[in-house]
């Protein structure tokens, strides 16, 4: 089943900001058994926008990870992880998400909780994201690709990124036109998702800038629940 894509808001598409959907108290999942973090502060209930928000369960998905040279089902995945979805010739956006991922990834090495998070940042431009720019991608934003809690994952064809990011995740991208441009850009939508260690959806940070320290803290609840 196919989610309602995100991608619409009052302006230019990709435009959409804040954190509807991502704030709110922490609980101990006291109005869902799945989950740790209490019900965020909202408007909306989780079957009414198109990601997997607090709650659901992801989408039971395999993805290639071209840099580990092996395929990774997302919801075999033993520790918390978050998820967020990029491309690797953005100049606005994604490297913001990235960063913030980077960061959180710096904090677990610093702080020995490493081996108990995982990272899956997702291209849906697998043209030009092979594994060789990946390594570079990764040396430029200084991510540690290296350690086995960072994995790219690269849908293995555009239509397999349609299919896994904007029609499972729910985040839509737009390839600029013209269809033989060189560098052509898209425009998209900003998620970052936070995933237990049982594939549910505790957070769905809405923001093209994360708040890294919000997000650390999330995190420290679910690896303590």
């Amino acid at each position: 089943m196919h989610r309602r894509t995100f991608l619409r808001s009052t302006g230019a598409i990709g435009a959409i900001g804040g954190l509807a959907g991502c704030l709110g108290s922490v609980g101990l999942g006291d109005s869902n058994p799945n989950v740790a973090l209490g019900e965020p502060n909202r408007e909306f209930e989780s079957s009414d926008v198109p990601y997997p928000a607090w709650g659901e369960q992801i989408p039971d998905v395999t993805v290639p990870a071209p840099v580990d040279s092996r395929e990774i089902r997302l919801r075999d995945i033993e520790t918390p992880s978050l998820l967020t979805f990029f491309y690797s010739h953005c100049r606005t956006v994604c490297p913001v998400l990235i960063s913030t991922q980077r960061n959180i990834q710096a904090h677990a090495q610093n702080n020995g909780y490493s081996d108990a998070v995982s990272f899956f940042p997702t291209t849906f431009d697998p043209s030009r994201d092979t594994a060789e720019r990946l390594r570079t991608y990764a040396d430029d934003m200084n991510v540690d690709a290296d350690h086995e809690n960072w994995h790219f994952l690269r849908p293995a064809s555009k239509e397999r990124a349609k299919a896994v990011v904007q029609d499972q995740f729910g985040v839509a991208f737009q390839r600029t036109e013209p269809e033989d441009m060189d560098m052509y850009m898209f425009t998209h939508s900003a998620l970052t998702l936070l995933v237990n260690a049982d594939g549910f959806v505790e957070r769905a940070y809405r923001s093209k800038s994360p708040d890294e320290e919000t997000i650390i803290s999330d995190l420290r609840t679910v690896r303590n629940a």
